[in-house]
């Protein structure tokens, strides 16, 4: 089962018991599945859900490959951090033929994006890296770093330190590229949007749908010079472009 289009419910749950799950989750301020949900490291969930979503998410990388602007004439290196199904950055390099991009992501997760990756004719322009965005170090000289679906799952401070991991993996000029579920400043609305931070709550132990507002803090805070965000026509993501 798929909530608010980009989070699975695990089977742990199981869609008859998501209502007392949220209860649960209410009352302790977070999952109350093991080991901190869906984010466990290597979680078979993820698997699942990058087989499930490829299809869903080629509209919102579509849309994102429309807006964001990649120069031609020489190499231009992206990161793609929790690829999953890998088809934002696939999405890039079909458009772009400059475009190399590096997945990072658990090894069994990564096949799922491997294949997708042969299947658009991209394979020589892209390579896995596997491990966890938290752990493994990013290197140097990104482009462009992916983090599409990724930042909900975890809290600001968490948030925050990815992104000062990100950003010191640019080059000069380089850009975060960031889709997300984003919530007016009301936080009731549109419903789609509002109503993912609940599936954060009853999925992970800090994760949440951040505001523009939210998000733009978070990314100064981590040293970016400023971000911009674009709505995505006809899927209920935004996506955010944050310059080093």
């Amino acid at each position: 089962m798929v909530l608010a289009g980009v989070i699975p419910v695990d089977r742990e749950i199981g869609s008859g018991s998501f209502l007392l799950a949220c209860a649960a989750a209410v009352r302790k301020g977070g999952t109350v599945l093991p080991d901190e949900g869906t984010i466990a490291p290597e979680h078979p969930v993820w698997v699942r859900f990058a087989r499930g979503m490829a299809p869903l998410m080629r509209l919102s990388a579509q849309l994102m490959a429309n807006i964001v602007e990649v120069p031609g004439g020489r190499p231009v290196r992206v990161l793609d951090v929790a690829a999953g199904h890998g088809v934002f950055g696939i999405t890039l390099a079909q458009r772009h033929p400059s475009v190399e991009v590096v997945a990072l992501d658990w090894p069994a997760v990564l096949e799922v994006a491997r294949e997708n990756a042969e299947a658009a004719g991209v394979a020589e322009r892209w390579r896995p890296f596997r491990g966890s965005a938290f752990d493994e170090p990013f290197g140097e000289g990104y482009d462009m770093v992916l983090l599409t679906n990724f930042l909900h799952h975890f809290d600001v401070p968490t948030c925050e330190a990815l992104l000062r991991k990100a950003r010191a993996a640019m080059s000069e000029g380089g850009r975060a590229i960031t889709v997300e579920m984003v919530p007016n400043e009301d936080r009731v609305s549109p419903p789609g949007a509002a109503s993912f931070a609940m599936t954060m709550l009853v999925q992970t132990s800090r994760g949440d749908a951040y505001t523009e507002a939210g998000l733009g803090a978070m990314f100064g805070r981590a040293g970016f010079s400023r971000t911009e965000f674009h709505p995505l026509p006809s899927t209920r993501q935004e996506l955010a472009i944050s310059y080093r």
